[in-house]
């Protein structure tokens, strides 16, 4: 084949594809809530408020660092920590991986700190109520929904930045063996590499993602507002989840309960008549409300509210935030494995004046003696495998 004519089409077929990527990808991230262009640059490695990918959870940064030292770390990070700045090193031990240098102006990069200093995650569009459910009689049902619904929030974009270092890791291969645009193979070395731990990295937080569904919020058959029920009615939570003190579940109100108030309350400062008329046609066709469950564990995990909220002595919001503030109820925690441990270990258990702990004679010995001064979770097996899954 003449030399030439290979040589175009390594063109045609090679190089103007990787520049379109390229141009496609940089458009996408740079559309996310209005961020200026450079971000592209750095949202393929880094997040604000959703914990680490490539590079640290920016979140914060402008309050742990002053201007100057990011301008000068963001423009040329290796330099100072060749220079042995703590700060830069102390980064560079933790990641391992080297940020890139860039020419990037004070300006532009003060425009990228001001976007993560005012970076706010975007709210959810309101979706449409579902249509009435014909419910309930004397006992409510619930309905759990899996967490396809589940929304991600922040503007590192996982599935994109995955397939753009895929396609990278792909590029770089096939140029390497066969094309051989670029001549410097080192470089196609720190591609595949840095492809290779970032498709890994995400694989696994994916992976370890499974089954949770922070940020999860459903709709429900009847628009329910705990805002107006828990927070401006001051409505306990254990009159409507009266069993969270004797049992495993917290329970959902059968309609009976609701009619202590709705046989007089019958229209809604918010939604007039038309969601209290789905109670008030539950209550007369005696079918029970299908509420979708909103907080979801694993099959193989147990969980008692009367562990935590009657021995324990646990508030609700501990585990679902502030319910009483909320018209539309999220879970608000990830509810991992990890997130109880780590609850288990810092929770002191209230153990004074507690007839659950009363056998407990060791720990209440050496409260009296002094030698310590409260009684942990996991001082009493709350980190032992068979406590949650027996």
């Amino acid at each position: 084949m003449n030399y030439n004519i290979y040589q175009e089409m390594k063109h045609k077929f090679f190089t103007i594809p990787v520049s379109l990527f390229f141009a496609f990808f940089l458009f996408l991230t740079a559309q996310a809530q209005d961020a200026p262009p450079e971000w592209s640059v750095c949202g393929a490695c880094h997040t604000i408020g959703k914990g680490r990918l490539v590079g640290p959870d920016l979140k914060g940064v402008n309050e742990r660092h002053n201007e100057t030292w990011l301008i000068s770390f963001i423009r040329a990070s290796q330099k100072m920590v060749k220079a042995g700045d703590k700060e830069a090193v102390k980064i560079f031990d933790e990641f391992k991986i080297p940020m890139p240098d860039n020419n990037l102006t004070d300006e532009q990069i003060k425009g990228i700190l001001t976007y993560i200093k005012n970076y706010k995650e975007p709210v959810p569009k309101p979706e449409e109520t579902k249509p009435a459910a014909t419910g309930g009689e004397t006992g409510g049902t619930t309905k759990t929904v899996v967490s396809s619904q589940q929304e991600t929030y922040g503007p590192g974009n996982t599935k994109t930045t995955f397939y753009i270092f895929l396609v990278l890791l792909f590029i770089s291969l096939i140029d390497l063996g066969l094309t051989k645009i670029i001549k410097a193979k080192f470089i196609h070395y720190i591609i595949i590499l840095t492809a290779l731990f970032v498709i890994g990295e995400i694989v696994y937080v994916e992976a370890a993602q499974l089954g949770r569904q922070q940020g999860y919020s459903p709709d429900q058959p009847v628009w329910f507002s705990h805002k107006v029920h828990a927070g401006q009615n001051q409505i306990d939570c254990l009159y409507c989840h009266n069993t969270a003190m004797d049992s495993k579940n917290a329970g959902i109100p059968g309609t009976d309960v609701c009619m202590n108030c709705h046989t007089v309350v019958k229209k809604g400062t918010q939604t007039g008549e038309t969601e209290i008329g789905k109670v008030l046609a539950s209550w007369k066709d005696k079918k029970p409300i299908e509420w979708i469950k909103v907080h979801n564990l694993p099959d193989h995990v147990f969980f008692s509210h009367a562990q935590h909220v009657n021995a324990g002595k646990r508030q609700c919001e501990e585990c679902h935030g502030k319910v009483e503030e909320m018209d539309k109820v999220i879970q608000v925690n990830d509810l991992s494995m990890g997130w109880c441990i780590d609850c288990h270990r810092r929770t002191n258990v209230q153990f004074k004046d507690n007839d659950y702990y009363e056998s407990f004679n060791k720990y209440h010995q050496e409260i009296k003696d002094g030698k310590r001064t409260g009684v942990t979770v996991e001082d009493i097996g709350g980190t032992d495998c068979s406590a949650c899954h027996y």
